[in-house]
This record gives structure tokens, C-alpha cells and sequence, in this order.
């Protein structure tokens, strides 16, 4: 699709369009337009063509959120790929090695039967010396490779931490939120899905809480992108310190937030949801590089249960619902899914 005079054509295209868009091109930012011109990825395009119906601007966190959605998982793979190829190599060495010292020391055990058969059997002095002199050389060739051996063992043994270590930190670094160090969207679709799980097989409860920003977008048009940032990254503060034992914390895009709360009730999400929202709007904050103030900052809140068997994306769709209406009622409040469909059914 991109060779030739068409290729030269679709890449002015693409440049075009990123261009409308006022998005950097940078190789991550080409590589996702030039992914969805070319239709490889119909669920980025949809998010794209979604974005531009809503006339929503293509920031360089909007830009950074899709590449960690839609491709960020790719690199992972590839990276992991790589690590693992190298401790195999590392792990083949060593085994080889092993293999080497094997032989080696059943070639000295030969050689030690044979003196020790000749030893029976009688020797003259000449004899004797002969026999000791090549004892003496087989020992030390066999404490030379015992040496080199365990050399190579303690070497390859670092090796292979520190790679394990590497791989550790790219598996931390691709399902954290750069921003604001909480999970980011691939940690939290995956913890769902195996919470529900957990919540089918055991019948046990699951609760999402839900966080959208009220009127982000106006901070940042007022007061620009970085005390957007600083409010992300006090949002996410707050929801560190109420993410007790194995309740998880993610950004799960833009201003939202999410809690996913497993074997909670819907009354103690709620709970937890509303000191959130007090914690949030308790704070009066400040822009750092000029020190003018700026208030108080609230959140809508949706709180979402789990039914058992149902696609977590409907757990999802219904806590998006109680976020709306949450907003729809006058913003900085806590909405259920329990009173929306009391609302709904009067």
C-alpha cells in the first residue's frame, strides 16, 4: 500500500491529515495515522472518526493514550520476545558448558581407575613417577576447568537477573500510566476480565467505580495543559491513598479515573466512592509555576455492580451511564447503577 507513486501519495495524505489535526509527527504519532488510513486496525479507526465527529482535539496526551491502547502491546511482545531469546542463548552456553565438564570428569575418573589398577598390580619407582606426574597434570587440567566452570556458572547467573530484571521493568512500564503512575487502560481491561472471572467462580461481589473530572476541559483551556496535568496527577494521588488491599487503581483515559473493587458490595463502593469525592474536592489547589489559585476540584462519580455472567463490557457501559447521570444531575455527586434504574423504571 505504500510502495510507489500511490505510497508517496498516502504518506502526503497522512502528513495532511496530522497536520489538521496540529499532531507532532513523531514516529509514534505516524505510525497511528498511518495504521488508520490504511484500515489495519478498524478499532482505532473507529476511536479516531469518533474523536473527530466530537470535534475532541488530538492533545499530546489524547496521542500517547491511543499508541498505549492500540500498539503499545505489540512493543511489549516484541521486547519480551527479545529477552527471552537472549536468556535462552545464555541458558544454551551454560548447559553446554555443563555438558563439557561431564565429559571432562569421567575422562579423569578414567584416568584415576587406571592408576589406581596399576597400583594394585605393583610398580617399580620409574613406574611410579610416570603414574603421579600424569595424576598431577589431569588434577590440574581438572581443577582448571572446575574453575572456568564455576566462572562461567556465576557469570551467566548475573546475566540472567539482570535480564529478568529488564524484563520486569518493561512489563511495569507498559502497564503503568506514564503520568500519573497509577494502571493504565491494558492493566485495567486485564485485571477486569480476571476479576470477573473471579466473581463468576466464586459468586462473589464486583464493584467498578467510575471518575470523570468536572469541567476539565475548561481548566486547561483557562489555565493550560500543565495544571491539567497537576490536577491528573493530584486525582490520581487521592485514589492511591483510598486503593486499599486489592483494589486497583487505573486511569482508564483522559480525565477518568477507575476503581475496580473486587468482593465489594454496592454499598461499601459507594461509600468509598463518596469519601473519594469529598478527599478530591477538600483540597483547594494552586498553579506551582505561578502560585494563583485555582479552587476546589470536583469529580462525577458512577458506581457499577458486577452480574454474574454478564461482559465486563456492560459492567463498563453501565458505570459510563451513572457517570453521565452524576454529571446530568448537577456534577461533583456519586451515581449507582441500583439509582438509575429505579430512575429509568419510574
Amino acid at each position: 500500500m505504500f510502495r510507489g507513486a500511490p505510497g508517496v501519495e498516502r504518506a502526503r495524505e497522512i502528513i495532511e491529515r496530522m497536520g489538521q489535526q496540529q499532531i507532532p509527527t513523531s514516529p509514534a504519532n505516524y505510525e497511528i495515522w498511518t495504521t488508520h488510513i490504511a484500515g489495519v486496525k478498524p478499532d482505532l479507526s473507529r476511536e479516531i472518526e469518533a474523536r473527530l465527529e466530537r470535534g475532541e482535539p488530538f492533545t499530546d496526551e489524547t496521542n500517547e493514550e491511543l499508541f498505549e491502547r492500540f500498539f503499545a502491546n505489540t512493543r511489549l511482545s516484541i521486547q519480551m520476545l527479545e529477552t527471552s531469546e537472549t536468556i535462552a542463548r545464555e541458558l544454551d552456553d551454560t548447559v553446554s558448558n555443563l555438558r563439557g565438564a561431564g565429559d571432562h570428569a569421567g575422562s579423569y575418573a578414567k584416568v584415576l581407575q587406571d592408576a589406581a589398577a596399576q597400583f594394585e598390580g605393583g610398580v617399580d619407582s620409574a613406574e611410579f613417577r610416570s603414574v603421579m606426574d600424569h595424576l598431577a597434570v589431569t588434577t590440574h587440567e581438572m581443577i582448571e576447568n572446575q574453575l572456568k566452570l564455576a566462572e562461567q556458572i556465576e557469570a551467566t547467573s548475573r546475566q540472567v537477573q539482570e535480564l529478568q530484571s529488564a524484563l520486569e521493568s518493561v512489563k511495569v512500564e507498559a502497564l503503568t500510566d506514564g503520568l500519573t503512575g497509577l494502571a493504565n487502560r491494558r492493566m485495567f481491561d486485564e485485571t477486569l476480565r480476571r476479576r470477573a472471572a473471579d466473581a463468576c467462580a466464586d459468586k462473589s461481589d464486583l464493584c467498578l467505580v467510575m471518575l470523570d473530572i468536572d469541567h476539565f476541559r475548561r481548566l486547561n483551556e483557562v489555565w493550560g495543559h500543565s495544571l491539567g496535568d497537576q490536577v491528573l496527577r493530584y486525582i490520581a494521588s487521592v485514589l492511591r491513598a483510598h486503593a486499599q488491599g486489592d483494589v486497583l487503581a487505573a486511569r482508564y483515559g483522559g480525565e477518568e479515573f477507575v476503581l475496580i473493587m473486587p468482593r465489594t458490595n454496592l454499598n461499601l463502593a459507594e461509600g468509598l466512592a463518596a469519601r473519594v469525592s469529598r478527599a478530591v474536592k477538600s483540597k483547594r489547589l494552586s498553579l506551582k509555576s505561578t502560585g494563583d489559585v485555582i479552587g476546589e476540584v470536583t469529580v462525577s462519580v458512577g458506581v457499577a455492580r458486577f452480574r454474574d455472567g454478564e461482559a465486563v463490557d456492560d459492567l463498563v457501559a453501565r458505570a459510563e451511564a451513572c457517570v453521565r447521570g452524576a454529571k446530568a444531575g448537577g456534577r461533583d455527586r456519586v451515581a449507582t447503577d441500583a439509582q438509575m434504574d429505579r430512575q429509568n423504571a419510574a
